[in-house]
């Protein structure tokens, strides 16, 4: 099977998303010089070039795309190419309107801009099966094709008939029976109760609320039907170049896509990640999305599919980068694991609904500030490149996601809507990240042997297997720390008899969940040691130590933290300080250690090949102590006890000999 490796072969991947049938072909020589200059040996093509390519159905116009495939050989710079089957042509709808998406109301969602395809469509399917075996077919042979690029970010919704038909085929799998979907979606209740297939559609709008299993099934039958078209068109690049490895890029913490059974499908796992110049904590989401892409690629090197060189177009209020800042992210991406980091897109457009995004080259040309800074990158890729290419970054402590419970958790009947499960996330991984310790995630039914702890930040929904598994991990010597509302319920969304799993409740020795207080936006409560805020839960203590209790308000007096053994539970979200320290105090009893020690705020560590990464998120310059003698592989500077970092600084260490 290929993988990244085949690809890299000592390097990293640098370059982006390169668009040139925006502009004339003279200016593609002068691209080709540029991208030399900065180092680039990868570039992504034909992402949104379907009309260009099938100007009208059947017709295809393959010249332009030879023309640069060429061009880029040529100059030594290999070529990512993508099926361009995110943006049908305006032909396709005009055509064929059953192959346009409608939303929960049966409104039609018309073409002008992309993603306007029903994944259930045969009609589309059968036209993006043939684009992509031409496509396929012609560039199998073509010496500059080093990876498929299938689609650009999964993110179509569909609730039209068709889509109907398909979704009850997908229930009729999962369930075998309308008697067992009935049971499983708890339809005695308000008169839901189907007769037969037919009459089951999707949770289009409604009255009231929705039956949160419908709700459920349909997000898992979504997330199946995108990767059926994924894999119809990977199968085909695949028939045509088995040693060519696949991708498709995901989108960082979104909800659309089960993305551990995606990535069980890719070759290459890439992501796309745009952090926000402006937030203090964009270096912790960046280091997020870096632990979760590396850990769906089974730990292994990932790709920075898409980034941006400066501002993007699609907040409210666009900033761009300060200078040093897209030089940290993306070595930050390498001490992650990352084997390849690439942007959207080489150059700015001058057109389009895109125009405002940066690209490499920036609208001020290669004179500016933008693609000064990508030179300096791409020239110290060159050097961590042979170094670091192709290895592994360890973690002892992994966080716990399940993108299902996360959908369970989207229903429309819940007990707080301040409580939203990626910030939940983020903030255990925060503390993690601000305690120095690296993590990995995983799934609830992986194999979570090799981790000193596991986190869960939430787990509302929980099979059995995936309870054995953790009842399991304790009982093996490991350190389980848990947050509140985790194994609630079952894979239907059924409550578990005593509002939690009972074989969770005897492993954190809880006696009585009694009831859930979820608090108020900016209500905190007060526990021992810190203070507690989202959410707190009435418990009666069976057989654990109380670690922590509440100090005020309704559960006065009762326990807050619970700790049985090596298994720990908190039943609040404490502010920021009380998470890390909490975190820390069971990660020192469970033998995981920072990988330096006593780091100032916002100075980041990871280790990766030998190399010691170490990297300043801050604004200002910092001292940081570094225990031994090494060199600076950039700078080629001695560092000897302690270092400084300029703001946005990066220093990459290698250890002397004494």
């Amino acid at each position: 099977m290929p993988a990244l490796d085949d690809v890299t072969r000592g390097r990293i991947l640098f370059g982006g998303d390169y668009n040139p049938e925006q502009w004339p072909e003279e200016t593609w020589a002068e691209d080709m010089r540029l991208m030399k200059d900065a180092g680039v040996n990868s570039v992504t093509v034909g992402v949104f070039s379907w009309a260009r390519i099938e100007p009208r159905p059947g017709v295809r116009d393959f010249g332009w795309l030879d023309r640069l495939a060429d061009l880029a050989h040529a100059h030594g710079i290999g070529v990512v190419l993508a099926t361009p089957t995110a943006a049908p042509p305006p032909w396709m709808g005009a055509r064929h309107p059953e192959t346009l998406p409608r939303d929960e109301s049966g409104q039609t969602v018309w073409w002008g801009s992309r993603q306007q395809f029903c994944p259930s469509s045969p009609t589309y399917r059968a036209y993006a099966a043939a684009i992509t075996e031409d496509l396929a077919a012609r560039y199998a042979g073509h010496p500059a094709l080093t990876m498929w690029h299938i689609n650009n970010e999964y993110c179509t919704h569909c609730w039209c008939d068709e889509t109907a038909r398909h979704f009850r085929r997908w229930l009729a799998a999962r369930y075998g029976t309308v008697e067992a979907l009935n049971e499983a979606w708890g339809t005695a209740f308000w008169s839901q109760r189907y007769d037969t297939w037919d009459e089951v559609i999707p949770p289009r709008r409604a009255q009231y609320l929705r039956n949160p299993a419908h709700l459920l099934d349909f997000r898992r039958f979504t997330s199946d039907a995108l990767l059926e078209c994924y894999t119809a068109e990977r199968d085909i690049v695949a028939r045509h170049t088995p040693h060519v490895p696949v991708t498709t890029n995901f989108m960082p913490l979104w909800s659309g896509q089960d993305a551990w059974a995606w990535a069980a499908r890719e070759d290459v796992v890439s992501v796309d990640v745009y952090p926000d110049p402006k937030d203090p904590l964009g270096g912790q989401y960046n280091a997020l999305v870096g632990d979760m892409t590396r850990s769906q690629a089974g730990g292994g090197p990932w790709m920075v599919m898409e980034q941006a060189a400066g501002t993007v177009n699609w907040r409210d209020v666009n900033h761009p980068k300060p200078e040093g800042l897209n030089r940290l992210l993306s070595l930050q991406a390498v001490a992650h694991g990352a084997d390849g980091v690439c942007y959207f897109q080489w150059r700015q457009s001058r057109q389009g609904a895109e125009k405002f995004h940066s690209g490499m080259v920036p609208h001020a040309g290669e004179h500016g500030r933008t693609f000064r800074e990508v030179k300096r990158i791409g020239a110290e890729l060159a050097v961590l490149g042979p170094r670091v290419a192709g290895t592994r970054v360890a973690a002892e402590v992994a966080v716990l996601h399940d993108w299902h419970t996360w959908w369970a958790t989207q229903q429309e009947g819940r007990l707080s809507r301040e409580v939203e499960y990626p910030e939940l996330l983020r903030a255990w991984h925060r503390a993690l990240w601000e305690e120095g310790l690296t993590a990995a995630f995983a799934h609830p039914e992986h194999d979570l042997g090799g981790y000193r702890m596991v986190v869960v930040p939430q787990l509302y929904l929980l099979s059995d297997a995936a309870v054995d598994n953790l009842v399991a991990y304790v009982a093996g010597g490991g350190t389980l720390v848990s947050g509140f509302l985790t194994g609630v319920a079952d894979e239907d969304d059924r409550i578990r008899p005593g509002g939690m799993d009972e074989r969770l409740r005897a492993l954190f020795g809880i006696g009585v969940l009694h009831e859930w207080w979820p608090l108020d936006r900016g209500e905190t409560v007060a526990c021992d040691g810190f203070a507690g805020t989202l959410w707190s839960e009435e418990l009666e203590v069976a057989d654990a130590e109380v670690v922590s209790a509440y100090r005020g308000g309704e559960l006065a007096g009762l326990p807050a933290v619970l700790r049985r053994g090596r298994a720990w539970y908190v039943s609040t979200l404490p502010e920021p300080a009380g998470l890390r320290g909490l975190l820390g105090r069971a990660a020192a009893g469970a033998g995981v250690r920072p990988v330096l020690e006593g780091l100032p705020a916002g100075v980041e560590a990871v280790r990766r090949g030998g190399l010691l990464f170490v990297l300043n998120h801050g604004r200002a310059p910092v001292g940081v102590a570094v225990p031994g003698a090494y060199r600076d592989v950039l700078s080629g500077a001695a560092v000897a006890g302690s270092l400084a970092l300029e703001r946005y600084g990066v220093a990459v260490l290698r250890e002397e000999a004494p």
